[in-house]
């Protein structure tokens, strides 16, 4: 999608209000009429505290504005995240946004197409579906195959069943966070 600097810096604001709006309990934000907004896109916000993940909710197919996705998954993100407590109004401060915006997830017909540090990836198999972001391999140095095991994990699947017919899929993603605020 390549964003504009003006793009991304509207998304990300989009997003903490959406967290503030939520943690704070009030209406979540309306998304601004700006054409970014308005693009169909699937997006993951994800969210740090002191480098240490906090929450990261998303969703991977293209079938809604991003605006509204965003507002979604930034609430969702500080709220719902299993893995995690709500965010509370003492963290706000110290928050990381980051987003990942996708390209259209694709079967992946040879894992030799896989490229780390570029592609995400999705494992499906029955009713369990795994994904991680392409920053997640890098972040862990991982491998190809140690990058596929790690999405069959997160699956809830054997760590080789991308090996033994799990549907695998791969996909893009332009990733960008508040200036400043990493860590």
């Amino acid at each position: 999608m390549m964003l504009a600097d003006d793009d991304r810096a509207l998304l990300i604001g989009l997003a903490r209000e959406s967290i503030l709006c939520a943690v704070m309990g009030t209406p979540a934000p309306v998304p601004p009429v700006a054409d970014v907004c308005q693009r169909s896109a699937g997006a993951f916000v994800t969210l740090t505290t002191r480098g240490e993940l906090r929450g990261c909710i998303g969703q991977t197919e293209p079938d809604d504005p991003i605006g509204a996705v965003i507002v979604h998954c930034a609430a969702a993100a500080a709220l719902a995240d299993p893995r995690f407590s709500p965010v509370s109004r003492d963290e706000l401060e110290s928050l990381a946004v980051e987003i990942s915006v996708l390209t259209r997830p694709e079967a992946v017909i040879s894992i030799d197409r896989i490229d780390v540090g570029r592609h995400g990836l999705i494992v499906e198999q029955g009713r369990n579906r795994g994904l991680l972001l392409p920053q997640v391999a890098t972040e862990h140095g991982w491998s190809r195959e140690e990058f596929l095991s790690h999405t069959c994990r997160k699956a809830g699947l054997p760590v080789d069943a991308w090996r033994r017919g799990a549907q695998i899929f791969c996909f893009e993603a332009e990733i960008f966070g508040d200036p400043g605020r990493h860590e």
